[in-house]
Order: structure tokens, then C-alpha cells, then sequence
């Protein structure tokens, strides 16, 4: 059994591949025997429990790509468990073990890798708006090792969250808004929220939360002095999503979310980029660059899908009725 066995096999599987094509079965990606195992670090700033949605996804395209744990490839995992202090250790961790690609998630995991190496090639998932920030000067030529998923933290999406919960909720006045001012992306959206909120007669009441074990004084505070909440995007915060939307339930504030895990998690709506394309993407960036493509020339993709999320339970609950026309615009309803 030699060369011509080893064709005749190859060409016997490239019949069979086309058939399944015609056929709409799916087969993975034939990956050479010589291949060596390619080893991917993913670094992100929650825990395994407290993940938003997306990192099974991940997992899932690579198989569909040809990469195999435990046969072809490798994923070193780094959990920072809402602890962005630890985020430089767990990355040099990842590095020390020669990874072939470092994903990440994020934004403040994202700056966290761009400063500990420039030559190993990045995929960063959820990128709170990557030219602001200073991760890259170009969106379409990265021009250096780090390249993926911005979340589309774009400008006008803080308006169109206070246009939805105030169709919502009519009678809000005032709308209490939970940000990590120590984020930078939470602070240009903080910015954009205070130039909207006057043209649409609202008023803000900023609430910092740095350390989540504050938030059950934060809804209390803001019982008091707000009609609504509004969640602004930051990792330590959205893994608190369960307290978060029980309190904001305890203390009958709706709330407009800024993931739609939260809505998952009985939070009223939710209106974000769709996290599970993010990470789909994302493995479809590692799959290019472990076959020679430089991260350089794969452009930062900017999210084409939002997903407008409203939970009815929820509603019926806090008294709400949601009007029609926010019904009609809900991509999904959690009843």
C-alpha cells in the first residue's frame, strides 16, 4: 500500500465531501497527518460560570474548521474571574506555554495583550471600539499582531437605548446609569449619554461601580432617585448579571441591558451585538492565521447584527405592558 493507495484514498474522500455538499450533510475539514498541534491561548476577563454567551460557539466552529481538542489543537485557558488586576500574570502565563495565537475577550484583555507581546498574532473578541482606544489606527490594515471582533460600541447606540426604554417606560424622568468609569469604553458612552439624555428630557444619575460588591447599596440609592436603569458595557460588571437583574426585579426598576445575557437572566430588554456571531468569527480568524494568514492583513470586523431582546415575564412582573411597536422591533421575546 503506497503512493498510489494514499491517492486513491484522497480521491475516494474528495467524492465523498462533494456529495455531502450536494446532499447539505457536513463534514470537518480534512486536516493534514503532519499537521503538528497547534496550541490557542484564551485569556477572558470573567469565569467559566459567569461567561457571557459565545465561548461554546467558539469551540464548536473550530471543530467545524478541522481543529479538535485533544487531537489537533490545544486551548490554554486563563480565567481572570472579574479581576482585571490579574489579567498582565494571566497573560504571561498563556505566553510562557508558546501559544500559536492568543483570543481574548473584551476590551481591557484586548489592551492587556497588545502590551505583553508583539510578535505572537492576537484575535480579540468584543472590542469596545478599537480606533477610540488606541488598539489600531485602521480598521481594514490592523498593521501589527492583534486583529478580530469589535463589539460595535458605535455612536448613537447610547441614544437608541434611552429611545427604547423611554418608549417603554413613558413616565421615566430620571434613568440611573450603573458604568465602570475606570472602562474606557463605558466612559465615551457615559460622554454620548449626557449630550442625548437633555434632547430626549431625560436626567442621569451616575452610579460607579469599580467593585460589585457595592450594588446592593446602588439600588438602593437609586430607588429613591431614578424610575430606570441603564447598564453600560464593562466584563466585571456583566458577570454579576444574576444580582443585577434580581435587585433591579427586588427593587421594580426596569432596566435596559447592554448584553442580552442579562435578559436571559430575567433583566426587562436587552439591545447589543449578537456575541455568539463575535465568537464564531473569532474562530474563524484563529482557523486563517494557524494556516499562514497574518493578523495584519485581516481587517477588525465591525458587527452587522444587533439583537433587540425583551423578556414579557419580566414585565408582567414590574407592571409593565410593552407597547406594540416594541414588540414588533424585538428580534426575540422571552415569555
Amino acid at each position: 500500500m503506497g503512493a498510489g493507495w494514499l491517492g486513491r484514498t484522497f480521491s475516494v474522500l474528495f467524492s465523498l465531501a462533494a456529495a455531502a455538499a450536494g446532499s447539505g450533510l457536513h463534514f470537518v475539514h480534512a486536516v493534514e497527518p503532519s499537521q503538528k498541534v497547534a496550541h490557542i491561548g484564551l485569556v477572558h476577563s470573567q469565569s467559566p460560570s459567569t461567561a457571557t454567551r459565545g465561548v461554546s460557539a467558539f469551540r464548536e466552529r473550530l471543530r467545524e474548521l478541522g481543529w479538535v481538542e485533544g487531537q489537533n489543537v490545544v486551548i490554554e485557558e486563563r480565567w481572570a474571574d472579574g479581576r482585571y488586576d490579574r489579567l498582565p500574570m494571566l497573560m504571561a502565563e498563556v505566553l510562557q506555554r508558546n501559544v500559536d495565537v492568543v483570543v481574548t475577550y473584551g476590551t481591557r484583555t484586548a489592551l492587556v495583550a497588545k502590551d505583553a507581546t508583539s510578535t505572537v498574532p492576537i484575535v480579540s473578541v468584543a472590542i469596545g471600539e478599537p480606533l477610540r482606544i488606541g488598539l489600531t489606527t485602521s480598521l481594514a490594515q490592523p498593521g501589527r499582531n492583534l486583529t478580530g471582533l469589535s463589539a460595535g460600541w458605535t455612536e448613537g447606540l447610547a441614544g437608541k437605548w434611552l429611545e427604547l426604554l423611554q418608549e417603554t417606560v413613558p413616565r421615566v424622568s430620571t434613568v440611573g446609569v450603573i458604568w465602570n468609569p475606570e472602562n474606557a469604553v463605558a466612559r465615551d458612552l457615559a460622554k454620548e449619554l449626557g449630550v442625548v439624555a437633555p434632547t430626549r428630557g431625560l436626567r442621569l444619575w451616575f452610579i460607579e461601580v469599580r467593585d460589585t460588591r457595592t450594588l446592593d447599596r446602588t439600588f438602593e440609592q437609586a430607588k429613591g432617585r431614578t424610575q430606570a436603569i441603564l447598564v453600560l458595557p464593562d466584563a466585571v460588571i456583566s458577570a454579576q448579571r444574576a444580582q443585577i437583574t434580581a435587585l433591579a426585579a427586588r427593587h421594580r426598576l426596569p432596566a435596559m441591558y447592554p448584553l442580552r445575557d442579562f435578559v436571559d437572566a430575567g433583566g426587562l430588554m436587552g439591545y447589543a451585538p449578537d456575541l455568539t456571531i463575535q465568537w464564531r468569527r473569532g474562530a474563524d480568524y484563529v482557523d486563517k492565521i494557524l494556516r499562514g494568514a497574518k493578523p495584519a492583513d485581516l481587517p477588525i470586523e465591525q458587527p452587522n447584527q444587533y439583537v433587540f431582546v425583551v423578556n414579557l415575564k419580566t414585565a408582567r412582573a414590574l407592571g409593565i405592558t410593552f407597547p406594540e411597536s416594541i414588540l414588533l422591533r424585538a428580534d426575540e421575546v422571552i415569555r
